[in-house]
This record gives structure tokens, sequence and C-alpha cells, in this order.
């Protein structure tokens, strides 16, 4: 049974996030240890091993990235461990440039407008990437939502940097 499967949902990028939660908390319900307190042996295993496929499922299809690499490879094409890198060279002077965007945020006295002015282009980003990799996973075009999830793991990486720079911030 495939994650998506688990919670009834049919393959695809594009999902409910609060329905897969209460999806979620209602298998986490049905299968919490507790309900299987004066069951044997076995079936306690069993009940163990559902409910952390059901906390696996639910932690690669709550993200984003993790639902696009599990449907990539899904199609065949597993990227989740991968050291490919993006070749788009416009997208990589666009993340040398917002390297040295949190370089400068960093050395800022006072970085929180800064900060959230980077968070919302960020955003921005994401959302725009997110969007293409629904269209081309849609179409079948699976290199072209690889290259978008590489993409997007660059967008994420920047996004947990800021969120650093604002807990130092907040530190201060």
């Amino acid at each position: 049974m495939n994650f998506f499967e688990i919670f009834d949902f049919e393959p695809a990028f594009d999902l409910d996030v609060n329905t897969l939660s209460a999806r979620y908390k209602n298998l986490q319900r049905a299968f919490h240890p507790d309900q299987y307190a004066s069951a044997n042996e076995s079936q306690k295993l069993l009940a163990l091993r559902k409910a952390t496929e059901i906390n696996d499922a639910y932690a690669t299809l709550k993200s984003a990235t993790s639902r696009a690499e599990y449907l990539l490879k899904l199609a065949g094409l597993d990227i989740s461990h991968e050291t490919t890198t993006v070749k788009d060279p416009s997208f990589l002077m666009q993340q040398m440039e917002y390297r040295e965007r949190l370089e400068d945020i960093s050395a800022l006295s006072d970085p929180y407008d800064a900060i959230v002015a980077f968070e919302e282009e960020l955003e921005a980003e994401q959302a725009e990437l997110e969007a293409l990799i629904g269209r081309e996973l849609k179409s079948a075009h699976y290199e072209q939502a690889a290259n978008a999830v590489r993409k997007l793991k660059f967008v994420n990486k920047l996004q947990t940097e800021l969120e650093r720079l604002e807990d130092e911030a907040s530190e201060i």
C-alpha cells in the first residue's frame, strides 16, 4: 500500500493538507498502542507497524518537497538521496545573490525588516516552484518536476538559514 492509499487519496501533488491531518489523527487514534493494550503480542506488533507506517506516510505527504519526491519515486525516479546539482545558470546566480543577501542580513544591527522582506520573497519563490512541480507531475514531465524539486530544496535550505538568523537576532 502506498502512502496516498493509507489516507484514501489519489496519488497527486496537490492535496488538502487539512484533510490529510484530520485523516492522520483518526488513523492514529485507531492504531494507538492503548487500543491494543489487552491484545496478544502479534496484534500489538501489527498495530505498532501500522502506526509507524501511518507516521512515515504523514511525514512524507505533509511536506510539499517530500510529497513531490515520493511521487517521483512512484514514477520510477528516486531523487531523495541524490547529489545531482541544478544546472540552470540563472537559478544558480540567483542562489549566489540570495546567499550574499543572507550574509548582509546577518551583519545588520536590526535585521527584522530585512528578514521579513526576504521571507516574503522566498515564500513567493516557494509557491511558484510548488505550482510548477504540480503542473509537471500532472503532465508526467518527471525530469522537469525533479529539476523543480531540486530548486525547491535550495529555497527550503535558504528559508531554514533565514529562520536561524531570525532566532539569533531575537536572542540579542
